[in-house]
């Protein structure tokens, strides 16, 4: 039963204190080589979760932040083991872990470890910063935004950019960090130069789109040279249909026609279908099946776990036969669905064996 901290006195609330904390560090520890073991056998899949990412903030009811930083540590104690019980035991902390390791490899974990013990965050990057020295950053000059006036005007075409925007950086955003966290071969640190005047966006878990209220967002980016004079030509394109060169107005309809323009290569949406053109390929899908399903489906994967969880994905999508093509499987409506890729190889694996599948996708890797 929990009992009232207020009832207790001071040495006791101390001491309880230190014996709660004690036991949320084993814990975690032993969390965390549940989460390593679960991300590695991809049981999220069959839960209806595309990735681990997904799996922790919709069923485990993580928020984003906590599931990032958790992914990464496990998948770290998965290479080092020994990382498991330095966090039990209070040597190390989650973001101690997560700082090191891009750095980590099997010659120096045990030593970047140890003199990562008992550190606080800011003694970490000291640390990293000794053992892995960056280069200086290069000075650049950056167009700062005026102040933001009560009630902002929408930019001109003669001044595309002077829309003010807060200067109070936003917190994490749950897009960034699920991409952080793909099951996929991480990337290999490495540093970033550009030319003097133009800014480098490092990829980090910080929200580049903030609601401000219902209905309405807060964009912020760092743009390069390229992109700034795209949307100038954009503006100057659109001067007859957006006279006060809006951004976000442009952007919309630059947006509207690329959605559109994707979605007819890739799902044969159109208002005007065309009659079908047969052909020899057996697992040709006809446009008009495509858009279909498509619609069908409303552009989701849909897998459902057996307690009922519909995976939300809507990237990565593919289309799945029912019946396995390799057992008479029809490119027909009824004989098709979409799926998300990990479901996808979920599905196969479940019908025609893991070892088979891990043969077919060894032998695509070798070509």
């Amino acid at each position: 039963m929990f009992l009232s901290p207020t009832r207790l006195a001071d040495h006791v609330l101390l001491r309880t204190l230190a014996t709660v904390v004690a036991r949320d560090r084993e814990t975690t520890a032993e969390l965390l080589a549940l989460m390593a073991e679960v991300d590695l056998r991809q049981l999220f899949r069959g839960e209806g979760c595309p990735s681990m990412f997904r799996y922790c903030v919709e069923k485990l009811r993580m928020s984003e932040d906590v599931a990032y930083k958790r992914i990464q540590t496990a998948r770290a104690a998965r290479r080092f083991p020994t990382i498991l019980p330095a966090i039990a035991d209070g040597r190390l902390h989650l973001t101690a872990v997560v700082l090191l390791k891009p750095f980590l490899t099997s010659e120096n974990a045990e030593a970047l470890l140890t003199g990562a013990a008992g550190k606080t965050k800011a003694q970490v990057e000291v640390l990293i910063a000794e053992r892995f020295p960056k280069a200086d950053v290069p000075t650049s000059i950056r167009v700062i935004a005026p102040p933001a006036a009560p009630e902002p005007m929408a930019s001109s075409p003669s001044e595309p950019f002077a829309a003010a925007t807060p200067a109070t950086p936003a917190p994490a955003v749950s897009e960034v960090l699920e991409l952080q966290s793909k099951l996929v071969p991480e990337p290999v640190a490495h540093e970033r130069t550009s030319p003097v005047s133009v800014p480098v966006v490092l990829l980090a878990p910080e929200r580049r789109i903030a609601p401000l209220s219902p209905g309405r967002f807060e964009l912020r980016l760092t743009m390069s040279q390229q992109l700034h004079d795209k949307l100038r030509d954009a503006q100057e394109l659109l001067g007859h249909a957006v006279p006060s060169g809006d951004i976000a107005e442009v952007l919309e309809r630059a947006l509207d026609e690329f959605i559109a323009k994707k979605e007819k290569s890739k799902f044969a949406a159109t208002e005007k279908p065309r009659a079908a053109r047969r052909s020899r390929d057996p697992r040709h899908i006809p446009a008009a099946v495509k858009r279909a399903v498509w619609e069908r489906d409303h552009g989701r994967c849909t897998f459902v776990s057996d307690d009922g969880h519909r995976c939300g994905a809507r990237k990565f999508l593919e289309y799945d036969h029912v019946q396995p093509f390799a057992r008479g499987g029809t490119a027909t409506v009824d004989g098709l669905r979409l799926r998300c890729r990990p479901h996808n190889q979920l599905e196969a694996e479940r019908t025609l064996g893991a070892g088979f599948m891990e043969s077919k996708r060894a032998i695509s890797r070798a070509h």
